[in-house]
C-alpha cells in the first residue's frame, strides 16, 4: 500500500541519517517537503543534518540513538509522534561493517555487528508496525546485493544482509496472514554503493577496504529509496551487477560461489597497500562529519535531485 498522505504531510524516520544512503535519502526527502525524524549516534552530526534538511525545504528533528538499543528505537518513534502526531514511513539505513577473516573475528565484534545490522532492523520493524497498524505506512529496509550472495572477508556482514532479506520476507508473510493491512515492507538490495562505509568500517584485515567492482552512486541508491517510500514494492535492486550476481547465485550457486571467491580475493581488499587494524565506527561514531559519498567515484548530485550539487561533507 502507498503512503496514506503526500510526502508534504508525511512523517518519515530515517536511521543512519548522517552518512551514506541514509543521509542522501534524508536530503532528497527534505527537498520533497517531508517531515523527518533523523536518527544517528553523533549529536553534532545530527544537528548538521537537521539544519541541512530544513534549508532544503523539509522539517526535521534529530534523535540521538543507537538502533541496537530497543529503548532508543522506541524513542525514535515517540519523537515522530510528539513532533508530527504520526508515523508514516520508516527507512532503516543504520549499519556497520567488519573486514577480516571470519574464522578470526572477535566475539565482541560479531555480537556488535549482529546487534546493529540484524537486531536493530528487527527492533525498528517491530516498533514501526506497532505505530502503523491502525493507519498503515511503509517500512524500507536497506539490504544489499550481499543479501543474495557472499563475498570473502565480509563474512558476518554477508550473514547480516541475508538476515535483512529474511526479516522483510517474514514480516510481509505474517502481516498478510494477520488479515487485511496497509503496511508495506520493502527491501532495497543495492550493489556496492560509494558511501563512507569502506573507510569507516572495522577492518582487521591489514589491507584497505574498497568496493568490489564499480560502485553505484549513493544519490542513485537514495533516489530509489524515496521511490519505494512513495511507490512501495516488495524488493528492488540498484545496479545491474548486484541483480545479475544474485540471479547467477540462484541459477548456478556453486559456480557463482567460486567465481565470487576468486573475484573477491582481489576486489574486496587492496592487496597493494597496508593499513592498521581499526574498529572504525563499529562501537562508537568516528567523528562529527556528515558525508554522503565515499572516495571511489565521482557523482554529480544534480543528476538525481534537480538542484545544485551538495557539498561533501554536507554543510
Amino acid at each position: 500500500m502507498p503512503l496514506r498522505s503526500s510526502l508534504l504531510e508525511s512523517a518519515v524516520v530515517v536511521t543512519g541519517a548522517t552518512s551514506g544512503i541514509g543521509a542522501a535519502t534524508a536530503l532528497l526527502l527534505a527537498e520533497r517537503g517531508a517531515r523527518l525524524v533523523l536518527a544517528a549516534r553523533d549529536e553534532r552530526a545530527l544537528d548538521t543534518m537537521a539544519d541541512a534538511c530544513r534549508r532544503r525545504g523539509g522539517d526535521a528533528v534529530g534523535v540521538l540513538a543507537d538502533t541496537a538499543d530497543t529503548a532508543a528505537v522506541t524513542a525514535i518513534a515517540e519523537a515522530a509522534e510528539d513532533a508530527y502526531g504520526r508515523l508514516d514511513a520508516w527507512v532503516q539505513s543504520a549499519g556497520v561493517a567488519y573486514y577480516g577473516h571470519l574464522a578470526d573475528m572477535p566475539a565482541e565484534h560479531a555480537r556488535r555487528l549482529l546487534d546493529v545490522n540484524v537486531l536493530g532492523y528487527l527492533y525498528a520493524a517491530q516498533t514501526a508496525v506497532r505505530h502503523m497498524r491502525r493507519d498503515g505506512g511503509v517500512i524500507v529496509m536497506i539490504g544489499s546485493g550481499l543479501s543474495e550472495m557472499c563475498m570473502p572477508y565480509l563474512g558476518l556482514y554477508n550473514a547480516s544482509k541475508h538476515a535483512v532479506a529474511a526479516l522483510g520476507s517474514t514480516l510481509r508473510q505474517e502481516l498478510g496472514l494477520d488479515g487485511p493491512h496497509a503496511i508495506s515492507v520493502c527491501t532495497l538490495m543495492p550493489a556496492a554503493v560509494d558511501t563512507p562505509l569502506f573507510d569507516r568500517a572495522a577492518n582487521h584485515s591489514g589491507k584497505p577496504a574498497r568496493p568490489p567492482g564499480p560502485p553505484v552512486g549513493a544519490w542513485r541508491a537514495a533516489r530509489r529509496v524515496v521511490r519505494l517510500v512513495t511507490h512501495p514494492r516488495r524488493r528492488a535492486h540498484v545496479g545491474v551487477a548486484g541483480a545479475a550476481a544474485g540471479l547467477a547465485s540462484r541459477a548456478a550457486p556453486l559456480l557463482t560461489e567460486r567465481a565470487l571467491a576468486l573475484w573477491g580475493r582481489f576486489a574486496v581488499l587492496d592487496a597493494s597497500e597496508s593499513t592498521p587494524v581499526t574498529d572504525g565506527n563499529l562501537f562508537e561514531p568516528d567523528g562529527h562529519e556528515v558525508r554522503v559519498t565515499g572516495e571511489h567515484r565521482q557523482e554529480d548530485p544534480s543528476r538525481h535531485t534537480g538542484s545544485a550539487p551538495w557539498p561533501t561533507p554536507v554543510t
